[in-house]
């Protein structure tokens, strides 16, 4: 929880180190800000929002182009301000033509977001997994991304961009296609190059050969899984791992509901023993109780801490 323990360096300028210092970065995936804790405190260096759990969770809508700038600009922001390391963030298509991506880069810097990634498809846009989807002339692209390099260059030059081609698995598309729209959008500024549904390690290996700057990889849907060891030695220097944490919450809910559906309220006790003996067990603690009380103790005056006095249910903790 940030209140007041934030990093002084800047999360662009982290996040460019972080991905300096690893080959590869791995980064997991979150959906909004308590799933983005989660996965800083299992001890993540780095994180990344993903477009399609941005979709589902605020929205309860698929991957398909339904969220706007604000929408997702806002969860960015929220999950950036909720953790101390540096988040990559999808920005779908920057939300319009080359002018409304000079300002969904500005919005993302604004946010506290380290990174975005840009992709090439036609609007309205749809997960990168799934047929169907169209992508926008190679010309037009590259000058989306010089815009948000540009951008990037007036407001925080260590911001990261991104730019994701979806030319491999579009309609009427190839990976030759693919290939030559990466090193397109890297001449026009962009800092790595993410090609989108490779479908095997054949693929993988000739975009890493192939693509003339660093590889940004997402391990997810049709695309192979890789072990680190994997991806360095195929030149991938980014990784991410967009829903897996969505999808183990997906079934995690679900099963608890089936319980409570079949045993009653009584499968709450159940949940609620073994929830206590987990690592993340004690529920006030994490979402941040003990820190506020800390607060209060620096910053209120004493007297404030009598209301902790013969009061029932959990006490939070002040720094001894």
């Amino acid at each position: 929880m940030r209140l007041g323990q934030g990093n002084p360096a800047r999360p662009t300028t982290r996040l460019r180190a972080l991905i300096d210092a690893h080959r590869p970065l791995i980064v997991p995936g979150c959906f909004n800000a308590m799933s983005a804790r989660i996965l800083e405190d299992a001890g993540f260096p780095a994180l990344y929002m993903s477009g399609y759990g941005t979709s589902l969770n605020l929205l309860g809508l698929p991957d398909a182009g339904l969220t706007t700038l604000t929408e997702m600009a806002l969860n960015a922001k929220l999950i950036a301000s909720a953790v101390r390391v540096p988040l990559i963030a999808d920005a779908d298509t920057g939300f319009g033509n080359a002018i409304n991506v000079v300002r969904t880069v500005e919005e993302y810097i604004r946010g506290g977001v380290a990174g975005l990634h840009l992709e090439d498809q036609v609007a309205p846009k749809r997960c990168g997994h799934v047929a169907g989807r169209e992508v926008i002339a190679r010309d037009e692209a590259v000058l989306k991304v010089r815009a948000a390099a540009r951008t990037r260059d007036a407001l925080d030059p260590d911001f990261v961009v991104i730019a994701r081609t979806d030319a491999r698995g579009a309609h009427g598309g190839s990976l030759d296609e693919a290939i030559a729209r990466a090193n397109a959008f890297l001449e026009a500024g962009a800092d790595l190059a993410f090609v989108e549904g490779p479908k095997d390690v054949e693929e993988v290996a000739r975009i890493g050969r192939e693509v003339k700057g660093p590889v940004f990889y997402n391990m997810t849907g049709i695309s192979p899984r890789l072990s680190a060891e994997e991806m360095a030695a195929l030149g991938i220097r980014v990784c991410i791992l967009p829903g897996a944490a969505m999808r183990a919450a997906i079934m995690a809910i679900h099963d608890f509901a089936m319980a409570l559906k079949q045993d009653g309220p009584m499968a709450e006790a159940a949940y609620d023993a073994k929830f206590k003996a987990h690592p993340k067990g004690n529920l006030h603690a994490f979402a941040g109780f003990d820190r506020i009380r800390e607060m209060e103790a620096e910053f209120l005056p004493e007297e404030t801490a009598r209301k902790y006095e013969g009061g029932l249910g959990y006490a939070p903790k002040a720094a001894e």
